[in-house]
């Protein structure tokens, strides 16, 4: 029993020990509640979190949209549509098209010049419209000075600034109405600015009926106006129709135009050597012996001087354009020559040319690619002049005398003759004589001329007759020319195709009136030139405008007159 009653264990205790395991478990079950209560507070932050960092992308995204269409509207504003090209069926088709056909808020037009007022006078005077309509029929300028209108400038200290004057007591203005009168006066300076505006068009020159169409072509009905492109996709009709070019042989349509330098006025008083269009059609150069070289901008109307240039001592034999427009290169009977830079105003002198003693460089002729200016020098040479160093770069040599030049469409080969009746073919590429052939009927050439496309050209000499050869047939060995020009008595002066090779005039300085058109494709002479009156006195010089509308001529009495051809719808 003792050992019995010894180890027995009290039951007290075991009932604390069982309430401190069950508070123990109540405990941790507590605690596990706490946990994944803990957890689930971060859980929730977690997924805040996320939608914090969806919307803050979402609205980096829309700012970053919002500032590529701001980008993007600015450079449409800058650029035009170069940027922004419009597309069909969008909603803001006809803003872009607003966009382009208008003029640009930065341009305005004199009063002087036009009769028009400018963009910010007629918002000063005209208080009509509403902000609205002006908004919706001009664009807004992308940047404004605010200063402008804080400005105050007195335009009658400089002298320059007096022409600005609207009234002739008014001294005080402000800035913006400054700036306004200056762009305005510098239109009305440089009229012929039309090629920059974004809704320019070339010049028609067709009848008063089709003039609002385009040159060249006919726009097919149904596309006249911007409009209804929406429906270019919805016809197989042709969206251009060309006009036929085909010019018929027998009777020349021209019509006379106001003359460029008309008989008895101040600027009439000299022989007239040289007249030649601009490549952009609208620029014409006359020389004379006067010394003076002219700039005329030609619309048939007004035939507006813009420009004399004296060269002191230099009686103009000949002046001719750059083929690329740059430059005017002028010559007369000195042992030197001159270079009019256009874009620089600059006048640059040529020669006298290292190693030669030529009296005189008179004639000459330019390459297709501006790069080379042949003269005709002493004993048979034709001198190379690098148009871009004014230096000699080489040297030709015929046989017999050189009296003309001419090169090919493609500036490879250049053509010579002279005193013994022979035609040269110059390889400009190695600078060496790969053909010499015998002009038919020819004693002594006088005047050469290719034809600016096809294979053709004319040969000229001093008993008036003019051959006209295929180049390939004439280099292959056959002598016989194509056709036999004897209309014209005297010796061949001058000769020049038109653009498309369809008219070929020739002329003589020693007859009046000698002056004949022929039809190139029948190769007959057009019976209706010259004019029957009779006006065209001793013709010097002549030229046709690139695209054939115009053409010029020039005479001994100073008179420069011009004509269009009806056929050509362009100048």
């Amino acid at each position: 029993m003792s050992l019995i009653s010894q180890n027995a264990i009290p039951k007290e205790p075991v009932k604390r020990k069982k309430k401190a395991v069950k508070t123990d478990e109540f405990e941790l079950i507590e605690e596990g509640k706490e946990e994944d209560e803990d957890r689930n507070e971060l859980g929730l932050d977690d997924t805040k979190n996320q939608k914090r960092k969806r919307a803050q992308k979402n609205k980096d995204e829309l700012i970053e949209i919002e500032q590529e269409k701001k980008m993007k509207k600015l450079e449409n504003s800058l650029f035009g549509s170069l940027y922004n090209p419009v597309e069909f069926g969008k909603d803001d088709e006809e803003e872009a098209r607003d966009e382009v056909d208008n003029t640009s808020a930065l341009f305005f037009t004199d009063k002087s010049a036009n009769s028009t007022m400018s963009v910010y006078e007629e918002d000063m005077e005209s208080g009509e419209e509403s902000t609205e309509e002006q908004e919706n029929k001009q664009r807004k300028p992308v940047w404004i000075d605010d200063e402008e209108e804080k400005t105050s400038i007195n335009i009658t200290k400089v002298n320059k600034l007096r022409k600005l004057r609207k009234e002739e007591d008014e001294s005080v203005i402000s800035g913006s109405a400054y700036v306004s009168r200056l762009r305005a006066q510098h239109i009305k300076m440089n009229p012929g600015t039309d090629w920059a505006r974004l809704d320019a068009r070339l010049r028609d020159y067709s009848s008063d009926e089709d003039s609002d169409k385009e040159n060249g072509a006919v726009v097919a009905s149904g596309y006249d106006y911007p409009e209804n492109a929406d429906d270019i996709l919805r016809t197989n009709e042709d969206l251009v129709v060309k006009r036929g070019m085909k010019l018929l042989p027998g009777l020349l349509e021209y019509s006379r135009l106001a003359d460029v330098i008309a008989r008895g006025t101040s600027n009439s008083d000299t022989v007239i050597n040289s007249v030649e269009f601009h490549k952009n059609g609208q620029l014409l150069l006359v020389g004379g012996l006067d010394k003076t070289l002219k700039l005329y901008q030609v619309d048939g109307k007004n035939n507006t001087k813009i420009q004399s240039i004296f060269l002191e001592g230099c009686p103009i034999k000949k002046a001719s354009f750059l083929p690329d427009g740059s430059q005017i290169i002028i010559s007369g009977r000195r042992k030197f020559a001159y270079s009019f830079d256009l874009v620089n105003a600059r006048v640059d002198k040529i020669g006298p040319l290292a190693g030669r003693d030529e009296r005189s460089l008179e004639a000459f002729e330019i390459s297709p690619d501006s790069k080379t200016i042949a003269f005709l020098g002493n004993e048979g040479y034709i001198l190379l002049v690098s148009s871009k160093t004014k230096e000699l770069i080489g040297t030709l040599k015929m046989n017999g005398t050189v009296r003309s030049l001419a090169f090919t469409n493609d500036g490879q080969q250049l053509l010579s003759s002279g005193g013994d009746g022979r035609i040269y073919h110059w390889d400009m590429r190695t600078r060496t004589c790969f053909h010499i052939g015998v002009d038919e009927g020819c004693i002594n050439g006088t005047s050469l001329c290719t034809s600016p496309v096809g294979n053709l050209f004319a040969a000229g000499s001093d008993s008036g007759i003019v051959n006209i050869y295929n180049r390939e047939e004439f280099l292959g060995g056959k002598r016989k020319p194509l056709k036999v020009i004897d209309n014209l008595t005297t010796k061949v002066d001058f000769m020049k195709f038109n653009p498309d090779a369809q008219i070929l005039a020739i002329s003589s300085r020693t007859k009046k009136n000698s002056f004949k058109m022929i039809h190139v494709p029948s190769f007959s002479v057009f019976s209706n030139w010259p004019p029957s009156n009779r006006i065209l006195g001793h013709p010097s010089c002549m030229d046709f405008s690139p695209r054939g509308g115009f053409m010029a001529m020039g005479n001994a009495a100073g008179q420069v007159m011009l004509y269009k051809l009806h056929h050509y719808h362009q100048a």
